[in-house]
């Protein structure tokens, strides 16, 4: 085997669905890429009496973080024939039974998006193996250099998007207003392309949605909410709405941090934990929660998006936001190694998901 293309991504996400109806089902995305490909994503689950909460899993994000789409593939169709063979899942040093396997999918639905980014992970397998932004070409003017195509979808989302004003001067959140930036140009508006968008839609089609993790690679962490500065669950009115704290983020020790409930804080980190034990119990690697802003401060990412959206409208639930970051040194591992990789988060997140009861 070997990392699979983007045809073989959909024909698995489609092939699940066909194999497994009274466990899961097929959701269209309502907006092709921009070279013109329909996405789709698979929700998992027993029927229930009434509607469950949800987890939001989704990858492929950036093109050239291969094996997020294997991990999210493997992950659904170990879940659906576990659930369905009445038997346990096993990762090396890590192990769940039947019994927990069938009381996840009966008390939650699981949203999985395996390739957000068909165009992108086409092109980074087929052209330039370190492609990580979309192909789309509308911001390029008539630059002929190949950066100036694409927007990082992960600094697309509406979260400090005019970071320019919301962080400090001396401050350097990994982002770029620049169409020409190779890596993370976050595009000319919040939600102007159509994969982050589709991302939106399915968030607004299953309101239920209470936690939602993007895989990532590469650095072994757990990352979670906030990823603009340091968190604090003190000041209330320190937060990312308030203009006043404008020109002070993104920087480690000073004055300003990020203001997250207490409870929401303890509950990441809770969660955030138990997929690292997952994750170590397969056989032995260790990787560290922490939130996002201790990777690199940032703005405009998937996990800050979906948590801040409660706080922007009170007709939102709650959502937490987290960020897997697998593997080590490579963005697209030997194949024997990301096979193990393959273990090591699905492990994770099927302990993630366990923990959320």
């Amino acid at each position: 085997m070997s990392y699979l293309n983007i045809t073989e991504v959909e024909s698995a996400v489609t092939s699940l669905a066909t194999a497994h109806p009274g466990t899961s089902r097929l959701i269209t995305l309502p907006e092709p890429s921009i070279e013109g490909r329909t996405a789709h994503a698979l929700q998992i689950g027993a029927a229930a009496p009434i509607p469950k909460s949800c987890v939001m899993i989704i990858g492929g994000v950036h093109a050239r973080e291969w094996g997020s789409c294997e991990i999210l593939v493997h992950l659904a169709a170990d879940l659906l024939e576990a659930f369905e063979t009445g038997t346990g899942l096993g990762y090396g040093g890590t192990a769940f039974t039947a019994a927990q396997v069938r009381g996840l999918l009966e008390r939650l639905d699981l949203v999985v998006f395996p390739l957000v980014n068909p165009d992108g992970r086409l092109h980074s397998q087929t052209v330039d193996p370190m492609w990580r932004k979309n192909r789309n070409a509308a911001y390029s003017g008539r630059s002929s250099n190949p950066a100036c195509t694409g927007v990082d979808i992960n600094r697309n989302y509406d979260f400090l998007f005019d970071f320019g004003t919301a962080f400090a001067p001396t401050a350097t959140p990994q982002v770029s207003a620049d169409p020409c930036d190779p890596q993370v140009y976050e595009g000319p508006g919040p939600f102007s392309e159509p994969e982050t968008r589709n991302v939106r839609w399915l968030l607004d089609q299953f309101p239920r949605t209470r936690w939602f993790v993007d895989v990532h690679s590469y650095s072994q962490d757990m990352l979670y909410n906030w990823g603009d500065d340091e968190n604090q669950s003190a000041d209330p009115d320190m937060n990312f709405r308030n203009a006043h704290y404008d020109g002070t983020r993104g920087l480690p020790g000073d004055d300003y941090a990020e203001y997250i409930p207490k409870d929401d804080a303890d509950t990441a980190l809770h969660l955030a934990e138990a997929f690292c034990q997952g994750v170590h119990g397969v056989r032995g690697i260790t990787y560290t929660p922490l939130s996002g802003f201790h990777l690199y401060p940032t703005s405009g990412t998937s996990d800050d998006y979906v948590y801040s959206r409660h706080f922007t409208d009170p007709d939102q639930g709650k959502v937490l936001g987290f960020t897997v970051e697998w593997g080590v040194r490579s963005f697209h591992p030997p194949w024997a190694e990301m096979e193990r990789i393959v273990l090591d988060v699905d492990a994770g997140l099927v302990q993630f998901c366990l923990a959320t009861a």
